[in-house]
């Protein structure tokens, strides 16, 4: 029965996970495999999922963990990089057609506000399910959805400004 039904949760929420941890990273092979990380902590404490009354918000609560925690170790990484020498001044070109797309704005939100406008906005969870997701108060939620959604549209115009020169 147990396993029936975390097959029936992986099959029914897999693909949504992985769709989040994509737009929190900004990295399709990352996203899969912070997915199958959550899915595997879900699965380990199913029975805490289950008596949590949404497995799925548990599940997003948990990609969004494991996401943060992913992008700490790639600034970590990175800055230990340039303390080595390797990685420092060189920018990457500019790719014209990807800053049109909104998944570049996205990544220029700080963690928290990109989170919350993903969680509200493309997966058009309330309020509070995004406060239980991420652990913060329904307070917070609002400024950071407000605050990131202006700032999304902010980056979306400079944006569109910059590639029209």
């Amino acid at each position: 029965m147990r396993d029936q039904a975390f097959h029936a949760f992986f099959e029914k929420h897999h693909a949504a996970l992985s769709g989040l941890a994509f737009l929190l990273s900004g990295d399709r092979t990352v996203a899969d495999d912070l997915a199958a990380d959550a899915l595997t902590e879900v699965w380990k404490h199913w029975d805490r999922v289950v008596a949590s009354g949404d497995p799925a918000a548990y599940a997003k609560g948990i990609v969004a963990n494991l996401t943060r925690n992913w992008i700490r170790r790639q600034g970590r990484a990175r800055r230990g990089l340039t303390l080595i020498g390797l990685g420092g001044d060189r920018a990457p070109s500019p790719d014209v057609p990807a800053v049109l797309d909104v998944r570049t704005a996205l990544n220029r939100l700080p963690y928290r506000r990109r989170a919350c406008v993903v969680l509200r906005y493309a997966f058009d969870l309330s309020e509070r399910e995004v406060a239980d997701v991420l652990g913060i108060s329904v307070g917070a939620v609002k400024s950071q959805t407000s605050r990131g959604a202006k700032q999304l549209a902010d980056l979306l115009k400079d944006l569109k400004t910059e590639v029209a020169r």
